[in-house]
């Protein structure tokens, strides 16, 4: 079973809003056996939409589209589907009652464009959009199917888990494959050294089993992958012989961001930490309480971007500092002890570096961080050439920072 993703609005062209919606969409595909085969982004047109749709439909089996279903003029999407399919707009009675129901306690919404909303393609099957005012709309071309949300992505969300995903395994169920992905994450190795270790494992694999390279900021994921191939004892079995191969360099089995991984741990662990940063800015403590249940294990930051921070609040000695300036492992060692006690935790995370444009030495060029990880055993630091770009030089810090954390914390299962 094919899918293909069309979304709708010059918004997504001009770069003046980022197309979630298809990476979320994409997740859910697969975990439901429904391979996506191509996402494409078109513009309020006419012409553009109907000859995505003609190609969607060449090629897939299921076509979703998002966006374009508002009441002012520029959301065409339903205009357009009703010349696609023949159809004509109704009042459905049902849409109708909900549109008024949702905004009883907006009576200034309830206008004419408003009005709108409760028209639809008398060809269409209508499912209820609990959360927004475009109603859902299921389209069928011989054996093939298009189904219609809104752009908006929490709308979008609900429509596709309550009403399209339920819809669809109703319709599909005895046709859909068993996609299977399995992904380990490694660090400390080039992607082309990996591929050359990996090439005998490569070449030995069936045709039905594919291996992706996935870098970023100095960690690998290797994703294995089957479409309706494999049975998940193969697969496993595939999978212990990648693991066995790349044991060196091996950081976790699984696909989930780092953070959520070390804040798992810790709070399995009845653990904490903290983190006192200058390069990263907070970077790396946005990570950390990013997802929820994070208050279980995360306590807080100190931000030391200025030197002045760094000795009042953080009791880094300004004679420390002129012998071996801020970017040190002197420097970075003391900030993590500092808040470590300070904030009364388990672990503790430095980071200090030179993120450029300017500020680089010969000594220590654009890209230089030092970094400290706290523990009730000791303290380590380390230092890592990072880049030379700002932002790639932060990201890459705080995924060294997660990494070397997740080792201390691995040494001690």
């Amino acid at each position: 079973m094919r899918a293909e993703i069309i979304t709708i609005g010059d918004e997504l062209l001009i770069g003046q809003v980022v197309d979630t919606n298809s990476a979320w969409m994409a997740q859910k595909l697969n975990e439901q056996g429904i391979e996506l085969y191509q996402i494409t982004s078109v513009h309020d047109d006419r012409e553009h939409i109907i000859a995505a749709l003609n190609e969607a439909f060449n090629r897939a089996d299921i076509v979703f589209t998002t966006g374009g279903l508002g009441p002012t003029k520029d959301d065409i999407t339903k205009h357009v589907l009703c010349e696609y399919f023949g159809a004509h707009l109704i009042e459905d009675q049902s849409v109708r009652a909900h549109i008024e129901d949702l905004y009883k306690d907006r009576l200034d919404v309830l206008n004419r464009l408003t009005a709108t909303q409760w028209l639809v393609p008398d060809k269409a099957e209508i499912l209820e959009n609990r959360v927004g005012s475009a109603p859902l709309m299921i389209f069928h071309k011989e054996d093939k199917l298009l189904a219609c949300m809104p752009g908006v992505p929490y709308e979008m969300k609900i429509a596709m888990e309550e009403q399209i995903l339920p819809y669809l395994q109703s319709k599909i169920t005895n046709q859909k494959s068993k996609i299977l992905h399995r992904t380990m994450q490694v660090t400390g190795i080039a992607e082309s050294t990996l591929a050359i270790l990996l090439d005998e494992f490569e070449n030995s694999m069936p045709s039905g089993l594919h291996l992706a390279y996935l870098p970023k900021d100095g960690v690998i994921r290797l994703r294995l992958s089957s479409y309706g191939e494999l049975t998940e004892k193969e697969m496993a079995r595939y999978f212990a012989d990648l693991k066995a191969l790349v044991r060196d360099y091996l950081i976790v089995e699984t696909d989930e961001p780092l953070e959520v991984i070390v804040g798992r741990l810790l709070t399995e662990r009845h653990q904490t930490i903290a983190t006192a940063e200058s390069c990263t800015g907070g970077k790396l403590a946005s990570l950390l309480n990013k997802h929820p249940g994070s208050s279980a294990f995360y306590y807080g930051s100190v931000i030391s971007y200025d030197n002045s921070v760094k000795e009042h609040i953080l009791g880094v000695p300004v004679e420390m500092i002129q012998a071996h300036g801020v970017v040190s492992e002197e420097v970075v060692r003391v900030m993590a002890e500092s808040v470590r006690q300070q904030l009364r935790t388990d672990y503790a995370i430095a980071t200090s570096g030179i993120g450029g444009p300017t500020g680089g030495t010969a000594a220590k060029p654009v890209g230089t961080v030092w970094m400290a990880w706290a523990t009730p055993e000791g303290t380590t630091a380390e230092c890592f050439h990072l880049g030379k770009l700002r932002e790639q030089i932060t990201d890459r810090a705080c995924l060294k920072a997660l990494v070397g954390l997740l080792k201390i914390i691995n040494q001690k299962s």
